[in-house]
C-alpha cells in the first residue's frame, strides 16, 4: 500500500537575481509526524518553506496538500488552507495585546464592534490547551522573547493547521522551555498535525523527528528516518565533509585586565551587584535562564540602559558609558540578540548595513567617498566570508548566518576593544557557527575582550575562558570554563529562584 502524505513538494526550483536558491528539491511529509529540514545557512530551507507559504512563487515543480494540488499566492491563502508558519524572526505588533496579535486580521465581531470577551476566551482556551501561562490581555511587548515565541505557536494553532512550519523555534529558549515546546509538539501530533521543523540543533532533531531531509546549496541531498541517523552523519550531509571538532582550539591566553565592572546595578530593579574583570584576549561567557537579566547587563554596559550604581574602569581609567555613542567612542561594540528587529536594515543593501556604524571613516574632503566605501565593504565581505550575490543585494534576502556575519563586519570596522555579543550564533548552522567561533578567537588573539551571552551551555563551555552565571538579577558565580560542568552551571542558574 502506497505511503500517504499530508504534503508533497515535488521538484521545486526557485531562482533570485544572481543565485539559484532551490534546484529540483522534493520533500514529502507524513500526517502527524515531525519532518525536520536541515542544512547550512543558505542551503534553501527557509526559501522552500516560503514557497509553500505563498511568500515566494515557485519557478518549477508542484505542491500537493492533502491530495490536492495547491499554489498559494500569499500567506493568507496558505492560512485559509490550514498551513501556518512560525517564523524565526518574530513579527508582532508589540504595543497591542497578546489576543490581538493572535487574531490579527480576523477579530471576532459583535455587530459593528470587536467582541473582546470572545477574543479573550478563545485565546485563553488555546493558551491553556498548550500549557502557556500568559494573560491574553497583556501587551506582547511586555513579554520575553521566549514567551512571544510561544504566542506565535499559539497563533499557528488557532488556524486549525494541518501543517505547521517551525523555523528555529528553540533558538531563544532555555532547556526548560524547550521541554515545554516538545510537549506542545507531542499534543499537535496526537491531533494529526504535521510539523516541518527547521533547526540547527542536532540533538533536538534526533530527539523529536520521525523523518529528516537535508539540503545543501539549494539541492536535495537525502531524506532518512531520524532513527537511522547520528549527529556526525547529519553534519557530513550538511557540509559535504566531516567536521571533526565543533569548536576551534583556543591557543591564546588572557592577559592583563582590560575592563573592570564594579557593583553594577540597573536604574530599574532588574539586576544589582554585578562585578567582574574582563582580560585582554579573554572570552567571558554569561549564562543563565530566561529572566536572569543577562541581556540587561550587556545593554547597561553598552549604554542602552541607564546605570543605577557601579563603575566601569577601562585600562585603569573610570569611564561612563551613559549612551551607545559614548560606548562606541570608548571602544565598545554590541551585537544584539534579535538581528532582524534591531540588528539589520532588512530592506537595505549589504553595503549599507556594513558601513552604517562607521560613516566618519569614509569622508574625504567633506563628502562620503563611494570608492572608499566600495573597497572597504568588498574587503570585509571577503574577510568574513559572506555569501551574497553582491554588496548591493538586500541583506534581508540573505540567510541568517550571513546576516549575522555582516553585523560582525559592521562592528569590526569600528575597531572595538570590547565586543559584546548577545546570542551571536542564534539560528545559525554548524558551519557558520564554526566560522564565527574562529572569528572570535582571532579577535581574542589580537588582545580584544569579548563578552558573550548564550543559551547553549555546550557552546559556552566550548568557546569561553570563564563563565559568569546570572540568576534572577543576581550574579550567582564565575567559573573556569575548563573546570565546570553543565550541571554546576544549571545549579548556579537556579540559585536565586
Amino acid at each position: 500500500m502506497a505511503e500517504k502524505y499530508i504534503l508533497e513538494m515535488r521538484h521545486i526550483s526557485k531562482s533570485f537575481p544572481g543565485v539559484k536558491a532551490l534546484d529540483d528539491v522534493t520533500i514529502k511529509v507524513r500526517p502527524g509526524t515531525v519532518h525536520s529540514l536541515m542544512g547550512e545557512n543558505g542551503a534553501g530551507k527557509s526559501t522552500l518553506m516560503k514557497c509553500l507559504f505563498g511568500i515566494n512563487s515557485i519557478d518549477e515543480g508542484e505542491i500537493i496538500l492533502d491530495g490536492k494540488k495547491v499554489n498559494f499566492e500569499n500567506p493568507a491563502q496558505a492560512l485559509t488552507n490550514h498551513v501556518s508558519m512560525v517564523h524565526q524572526e518574530l513579527n508582532q505588533v508589540l504595543d497591542r495585546s497578546v489576543m490581538e496579535n493572535v487574531w490579527l486580521g480576523r477579530f471576532p465581531m459583535k455587530g459593528c464592534f470587536v467582541d473582546s470577551k470572545k477574543m479573550y476566551a478563545d485565546t485563553k482556551k488555546i493558551l491553556d490547551g498548550l500549557g502557556i501561562d500568559v494573560d491574553p490581555s497583556v501587551k506582547a511587548g511586555s513579554l520575553s522573547v521566549p514567551q512571544r515565541q510561544m504566542i506565535e505557536i499559539a497563533k499557528a494553532v488557532s488556524y486549525d493547521s494541518k501543517v505547521i512550519v517551525m523555523d528555529e523555534p528553540t533558538s531563544s529558549l532555555t532547556e526548560k522551555e524547550v521541554t515545554h515546546l516538545f510537549k506542545i509538539i507531542d499534543k499537535l501530533k496526537e491531533n494529526n498535525t504535521s510539523i516541518i521543523y527547521i533547526s540547527h540543533k542536532m540533538e533536538e532533531i534526533l530527539k523529536i523527528s520521525e523523518d529528516v531531509t537535508v539540503l545543501r546549496d539549494g539541492k536535495w541531498i537525502d531524506t532518512k528516518p531520524a532513527s537511522e541517523l547520528t549527529t556526525d552523519m547529519i553534519i557530513k550531509m550538511m557540509v559535504g565533509r566531516e567536521l571533526k571538532e565543533r569548536y576551534p582550539e583556543k591557543t591564546t591566553k588572557p592577559g592583563e585586565v582590560l575592563l573592570k565592572v564594579e557593583n553594577l546595578a540597573s536604574m530599574t530593579p532588574d539586576f544589582k551587584d554585578v562585578s567582574f574583570d574582563l582580560h585582554k584576549g579573554e572570552i567571558l561567557g554569561i549564562s543563565g535562564l530566561v529572566g536572569s537579566k543577562r541581556t540587561e547587563v550587556l545593554e547597561t554596559i553598552f549604554g542602552l540602559r541607564q546605570k543605577g550604581e557601579g563603575k566601569f574602569i577601562l585600562n585603569g581609567k573610570e569611564i561612563d558609558n551613559d549612551s551607545p555613542t559614548k560606548a562606541l567612542k570608548n571602544g565598545f561594540a554590541l551585537v544584539t540578540e534579535e538581528r532582524r528587529k534591531d540588528g539589520i536594515f532588512a530592506d537595505l543593501s549589504v553595503s549599507f548595513n556594513t558601513k552604517i556604524s562607521n560613516l566618519d571613516r569614509y569622508i574625504k574632503k567633506g563628502f562620503l567617498s563611494d570608492a572608499l566605501i566600495k573597497d572597504t565593504v568588498r574587503d570585509m565581505i571577503k574577510k568574513i566570508n559572506v555569501k551574497t550575490p553582491s554588496a548591493r543585494a538586500k541583506i534581508g534576502n540573505l540567510s541568517g548566518g550571513n546576516q549575522q556575519k555582516v553585523i560582525f563586519g559592521r562592528w569590526l570596522l569600528t575597531n572595538p576593544d570590547i565586543l559584546l555579543l548577545d546570542e551571536p550564533t542564534r539560528g545559525i548552522d554548524v558551519g557558520a557557527k564554526y566560522e564565527i567561533y574562529q572569528l572570535m578567537n582571532k579577535l581574542a588573539s589580537q588582545g580584544k575582550g569579548i563578552i558573550v551571552i548564550s543559551s547553549e551551555m555546550p557552546e559556552l563551555l566550548g568557546i569561553c575562558d570563564r563563565i559568569l552565571v546570572m540568576s534572577n538579577g543576581h550574579q550567582a558565580g564565575i567559573f573556569d570554563a575548563k573546570n565546570v560542568s553543565q550541571v554546576q552551571l544549571m545549579e548556579a542558574s537556579a540559585k536565586f529562584i
